[in-house]
């Protein structure tokens, strides 16, 4: 139960803060946020990661949708079994991410993404991300831990 309700929490935080950011940042302003160690910036991804396929957003969604269920399905196996806890915390978090986002590709027909990193390096500097795509890439790496700690 509680990794359903981590799951959730996610969602719910990352919903919230899109639609702050929808109706108080404009598009192309950039705000230093912690001290100066993030970038607050509004942008509507309407691809998914580094807007890749954002000319086939119908696929992307459909794609999205598809993996989505595909977690949910492995997410309620997996707390039928006794397992690894890191792995269930993955593939809550990641879960949470991935409704997240989905739900924006739906509902929205586009991401808000809103957080990048003030580096020198200018490619990495435009990358926008969300709390949903830290927690699809966190949730991915305990998943990865969690399987290797279970297997032996």
């Amino acid at each position: 139960m509680i990794y359903a309700i981590l799951a959730a929490l996610v969602f719910c935080l990352d919903w919230e803060i899109k639609n702050q950011i929808e109706k108080g940042v404009t598009e192309g302003e950039e705000k230093s946020i912690v001290k100066g160690l993030l970038l607050l910036r509004k942008h509507h991804n309407k691809g998914a990661f580094l807007n890749l396929g954002e000319t086939r957003s119908g696929f992307v969604t459909g794609l999205s949708i598809m993996l989505t269920i595909v977690l949910t399905v492995l997410f309620l196996v997996t707390f039928s079994f006794r397992g690894s806890r890191l792995l269930k915390t993955g593939l809550a978090l990641l879960l949470g991410g991935a409704y997240s986002n989905t739900y924006d590709r739906l509902h929205r027909h586009y991401v808000v993404d809103y957080v990048s990193f003030p580096v020198k390096n200018k490619v990495i500097r435009r990358i926008v991300f969300n709390i949903s795509d830290f927690c699809i890439m966190i949730g991915a790496l305990f998943m990865v831990l969690g399987s290797a700690e279970s297997a032996t």
